[in-house]
């Protein structure tokens, strides 16, 4: 008999349908019609960043769309079939998501007097960052903990 879902499965589960979606949205389409992301709210504008700063998402936009976003959804598909290639390809994803806030968290501090680069809304990017890289520590932790619980052996 399967062993019922914990609250921790959950948590990753519902943030990573969050962050699948988000991913799919907002930094897919960064490169393909970035405009598009920025009427939504999921990018800053270029009169914000300056054209260096949209290069810059543009190129995590690729990257998130080649390597972040399959591996989150084969770690979210796996971790639903309670398979232990899901918990491997969860952790995967979850580290990539501690990574990537603690980058963009920098590139804003050290772009802060860039000539072109107009941001201001540190605190709240800040704390919001912050919080997906603690969820992602935990999840990676959270995952190694329950392996046995969350997969069955192959």
């Amino acid at each position: 008999m399967a062993a019922k879902r914990t609250k921790g499965f959950w948590i990753i589960m519902i943030m990573g349908k969050l962050l699948l979606l988000i991913l799919i949205v907002g930094q897919m389409m960064a490169f393909i019609n970035y405009d598009f992301t920025v009427s939504l709210g999921l990018q800053e504008s270029k009169d914000i960043i300056g054209e260096m700063g949209v290069a810059v998402n543009k190129g995590f936009g690729v990257g998130d769309t080649i390597i972040y976003t399959p591996i989150l959804a084969i770690g979210l598909i796996g971790l639903w079939l309670r398979k232990m290639w899901g918990v491997i390809a969860m952790t995967g994803a979850l580290a990539i998501t501690a990574y990537w806030p603690m980058v963009s968290i920098f590139i804003l501090i050290y772009a802060k007097n860039v000539p072109g680069f107009n941001f201001t809304n540190y605190a709240s990017y800040s704390i919001l960052l912050s919080a997906i890289t603690i969820y992602g520590i935990w999840g990676m932790w959270y995952l190694y903990k329950n392996r046995k619980i969350l997969a069955y052996e192959e």
